[in-house]
């Protein structure tokens, strides 16, 4: 069975959550084989030497892709928003061209399903596959609809399956740092916003309940699916459980609904 090729891009802030990602995934598909793209472009040898390690552990290959930091000059960044999250949008002309599908996710996020099915999904021609969170906040959904100037949904870029081999043809390098540039005041979320403005219309939708639960929102979920979507039903059904948000359940004064399955992998992480 051919492996995962799983995309993560980070700076050395986020390897403990890279850690607890790592960790879920392994215990929650055993046996799983993963081909682990780290992009970045500041890891010291360091830290690339305790994301190999892990890998090693769990028998999968680690190929680190340094990053030309010059190359996202322009683009806006916050200390929440860094340079390396628009890596993703650039992956296409950034990872060995040998390389045509991959899985991007987010490090907040848990796997507690086995992640096989999303690397198998049939993009039906798309560049991307991608969930939106319509039914958390519909209001929020029309409004980014307005501002970005779209007639599709508003996609969340934490988890994208993507078409290498097409984003090739179709993704430009110069259209994403044109569109960045002038439009920089206007992107509230960079990375997201701009999957949105321009490649919206590539992007097969996935259900967000499945596949990019918003880990906030457990009473949205619960009251759109009619008491379907409870917590055992996540637990058995959710494969992608993504900390959206400023608030993380690494940090003190976490209150929603999964923040102790969090935690539990965070000791499970530690052991390892």
């Amino acid at each position: 069975m051919d492996p995962i090729h799983l995309l993560v891009t980070l700076d050395g802030r986020y390897l403990p959550q890279l850690r607890v990602l790592l960790t879920s995934l392994a215990v929650n598909d055993p046996g799983v084989a993963v081909e682990l793209y780290l992009m970045h472009r500041s890891l010291t040898p360091e830290e690339l030497g305790q994301a190999g390690g892990l890998c090693a552990r769990f028998g999968w290959g680690l190929h680190p892709v340094e990053v030309d930091g010059a190359l996202f000059a322009g683009a806006p960044v916050t200390r929440q928003y860094p340079q390396e999250m628009y890596y993703r949008l650039l992956a296409p002309h950034l990872l060995p061209r040998e390389v045509r599908r991959v899985v991007y996710l987010d490090p907040d996020i848990l796997v507690i399903n086995p992640l096989r099915p999303l690397w198998e999904i049939d993009l039906k021609g798309r560049i991307f596959a991608a969930a939106a969170h319509t039914g958390t906040t519909e209001l929020a959904n029309s409004v980014n609809r307005v501002r970005l100037g779209t007639d599709h949904d508003y996609y969340n870029s934490g988890v994208l399956l993507m078409d290498l081999e097409a984003g090739r043809r179709h993704i430009v390098p110069e259209e994403v740092f044109v569109y960045s540039a002038e439009h920089s005041k206007e992107l509230l979320l960079p990375d997201q916003d701009l999957l949105n403005a321009l490649y919206g219309d590539e992007v097969l939708p996935l259900d967000d309940a499945v596949w990019n639960y918003d880990a906030r929102n457990y009473k949205t979920y619960l009251l759109r699916s009619a008491g379907v979507c409870d917590v055992d039903w996540v637990m058995a059904h959710t494969v992608l459980l993504h900390f959206c948000g400023k608030a993380k359940p690494w940090k003190k004064g976490y209150v929603h609904r999964f923040g102790l399955l969090y935690k539990h992998y965070m000791r499970l992480a530690a052991r390892a």
